[in-house]
């Protein structure tokens, strides 16, 4: 007998299902009381595994939730592709199991267990019973007694499951209703700012010469790019989110991704005319990827370091083929991250301990980690004295 805690995950999810069922105690004293035997349990019983969901051990038979047993020197495993249940008064004066291996390897003289069969028509496993004495169990009152609990345990199953299962439906409808309201609340303060600098600016270049016009057509730039990148991120988080994540149409395009990536850094670099905007594109290998999809997560990157890094130090961007994976590395200056900024930074809607004041709808940074899971890849965040560096990273081919 060992205790194995690598379980997969449907078998661990069986084994909690049990635990869960507040009866399943109370079924095992009664089965000791009422038969006299010293253990009882309730066992997980497949082609290959024998586990110990829960049990009553008064004779030191040293098995307890989580225990397993070698499946093929069990009675269950019998049962289970018999289907029917098995009760012995006396191993020793049995016909069919005085010489049968099982009863002399866990050294038990009484032995009862009947199959507990889920609704769908599964077999789980067994309710079963041992002990070192023989016992009287063949008698109408025991059987029954087995053939009760077994099925309540079933029905408790199914009970347990239906619950999860609507457990796990209303967290995710709760998790849906508190997206909708922020996406609402921010969405209907964001958009509203470039279109009100758009507006502001419009009425400026009325009223001003030509060569004084310079900055406030930066502006409208910014406030431009800054509504693509919102109608982009509210897009692309209704596919994520509705249609199973994000499409992608790969190509291998050496060229046109170091033209796609240049145009996004000489963008930002005119609607941020301020700014120390210091680019390397280095690409020496094709790459198999969403040309466009790649251009949109350098946007978000560099956009995030231009809004939130310091405005007096430079924002550098280093784009390379290295060991088999193209690497993008958008690094800015200022106060670093919080351990709780970089926990959720990824997630959609956070924008930071700054809250509200924050630009954005806080889906630049969740719409980079949706590219990059769709790609294969990574992106990972670094930020300590006073640096800030993101690094998305994804296999060549």
């Amino acid at each position: 007998m060992n205790v194995l805690p690598e379980l997969d995950e449907r078998l661990r999810r069986d084994v909690e299902l049990v635990s869960h069922i507040d009866a399943v105690p109370s079924i095992l004293d009664v089965v000791c009381r009422t038969t006299g035997m010293g253990f009882a349990a309730v066992a997980r019983v497949t082609e290959t595994r024998w586990i110990c969901c829960s049990s009553l051990d008064k004779i030191g038979f040293g098995l307890g939730t989580g225990g397993e047993l070698q499946v093929e020197t069990t009675i269950c495993n019998e049962i289970r592709g018999h289907g029917e249940p098995v009760v012995i008064d006396h191993v020793a004066e049995d016909a069919l199991y005085c010489r049968h291996p099982t009863p002399a390897r866990y050294g038990f003289q009484s032995y009862v267990s009947f199959p507990i069969w889920r609704r769908s028509g599964e077999f789980f496993g067994t309710l079963c019973a041992i002990d070192p004495k023989p016992a009287h169990l063949q008698k109408p009152e025991i059987t029954g007694m087995f053939r009760l609990f077994g099925d309540l345990i079933s029905f408790h199953l199914d009970a347990q499951e239906r619950l999860q299962a609507s457990e796990a439906a209303l967290s995710e409808e709760q998790q849906t209703a508190v997206l909708r309201e922020q996406f609402i609340a921010v969405l209907s303060h964001d958009l509203r700012t470039p279109l009100n600098a758009l507006s502001i600016s419009a009425q400026l270049l009325r009223s001003m010469p030509q060569a004084d016009a310079t900055p406030v057509l930066a502006r409208m730039d910014r406030s431009i790019i800054r509504m693509s990148a919102l109608i982009s991120n509210v897009t692309d988080l209704a596919r994520g989110r509705l249609g199973g994540g994000l499409s992608l149409s790969r190509s291998r395009d050496r060229e046109r991704l170091e033209a796609e990536l240049q145009q996004v850094i000489a963008e930002l670099r005119a609607a941020w005319p301020d700014r120390d905007i210091r680019a390397n594109v280095s690409l020496t290998k094709n790459v198999f990827v969403d040309i466009p999809r790649i251009g949109q997560l350098l946007s978000n990157l560099l956009g995030n370091a231009l809004t939130h890094g310091a405005p007096d130090r430079p924002v550098l961007v280093d784009v390379k083929t290295e060991g088999g994976a193209l690497e993008v590395r958008v690094t800015n200056s200022g106060a670093p991250l919080s351990t709780t900024d970089r926990e959720r930074l990824f997630q959609p809607f956070y924008r930071g301990a700054e809250g509200m004041d924050r630009e954005g709808l806080g889906l630049g940074l969740y719409i980079v980690s949706e590219i990059a899971k769709a790609h294969g890849g990574t992106i990972d965040v670094a930020s300590e004295a006073g640096e800030t560096v993101f690094t998305f990273r994804a296999p060549i081919s």
